[in-house]
């Protein structure tokens, strides 16, 4: 099909999940469940770290910004997801569809440059111990913390505004929202290009934060093995292994969707990827950082302390 056959998308179809009503129900359920938990959760984590100051550190602050970019990331893609659960009509705008990728990959993109930045600042943390309060200055972490979000939509400005620019002869996406290689499947010329770009992308918002973190974590396990003592062994491997587990979970994801051989991928094992990044990936990172953080649960119970002596 040719440029010529193409049309002006008012807006597009989104085939979701399942066109089985019991299984739409039955997902709108769950994923509702998991959507509050998400939200309630890295609220919960964004409030203690504000109202607890024991909890004012560059590794807490850090931990903050990153609860604000997972419900951000949820939010652009889980609540359209639940009410096409219980519609006929599943569309959504043309433009609606552009914000959609914008926010999401903007939001995704910067998370991965806030985990390279959060290894870095257990690097200082464990190799660097005495200077740790020097380099990991306010100004720095503001400025990391604003660079991976400015980073991040620029990345995603430029995706967009890339996929979008192509002529499109579709409107059917088979995905549950606007995602990117979605949204290229819909194009009435080769992609090729805009695939590369995905490629080199992906390179830069995903390998470079990734070579980050195992450099860094190459330093730290080298120098917690230097550590004689068990005791100070674990106490410097605890924390880092939240860290380590959400970085394990995003990496791996990403790495699975955007950078392996598209030859060998079909739209359903996407859309399976998408979801878990979408959906699970931002509900676990408050649960692993709270439950095996035993200074994140102190400092909930001192918030509901403070709360029941005013109440």
């Amino acid at each position: 099909m040719g440029r010529e056959n193409q049309t002006w998308m008012s807006e597009f179809i989104l085939l979701g999940l399942s066109s089985l009503w019991e299984t739409q129900v039955s997902l709108f359920v769950l994923f509702l469940a998991m959507y509050l938990v998400t939200v309630l959760g890295n609220l919960l984590i964004i409030l203690l770290i504000r109202l607890d100051s024991r909890l004012n550190t560059p590794m807490y602050f850090f931990l903050s910004v990153l609860s604000f970019v997972d419900v951000c990331y949820s939010s652009s893609t889980v609540p359209q997801m639940l009410v096409h659960f219980l519609s006929a009509r599943k569309s959504i705008p043309f433009y609606g569809c552009a914000l959609q990728l914008l926010i999401s990959l903007a939001m995704g993109s910067a998370e991965f440059f806030l985990l390279g930045a959060m290894a870095y600042d257990r690097y200082v943390a464990v190799c660097r111990p005495l200077h740790y309060t020097v380099i990991m200055h306010g100004g720095l972490c503001l400025g990391l913390a604003a660079g991976c979000l400015g980073a991040g939509f620029m990345n995603s400005l430029m995706q967009t505004i890339i996929t979008f620019q192509l002529p499109l002869c579709r409107k059917v996406v088979n995905h549950f929202a606007c995602e990117m290689l979605a949204m290229l499947r819909l194009t009435c010329v080769d992609p090729s290009f805009n695939k590369v770009m995905v490629t080199f992308s992906g390179f830069l918002v995903i390998m470079l934060p990734c070579f980050l973190v195992l450099f860094s974590y190459g330093h730290i396990v080298a120098t917690i093995l230097r550590i004689r003592s068990a005791r100070g062994r674990r106490k410097a491997f605890g924390t880092c292994a939240a860290h380590l587990a959400v970085v394990s979970m995003c990496f791996g994801t990403a790495i699975f969707t955007y950078l392996r051989p598209t030859a060998g991928s079909s739209a359903e094992q996407e859309k399976r990827v998408a979801l878990f990044y979408a959906v699970v990936t931002p509900m676990l990172n408050p649960l692993i950082y709270s439950l095996r953080n035993k200074e994140v649960m102190s400092a909930f119970r001192r918030v509901l302390g403070k709360f029941s002596e005013k109440g």
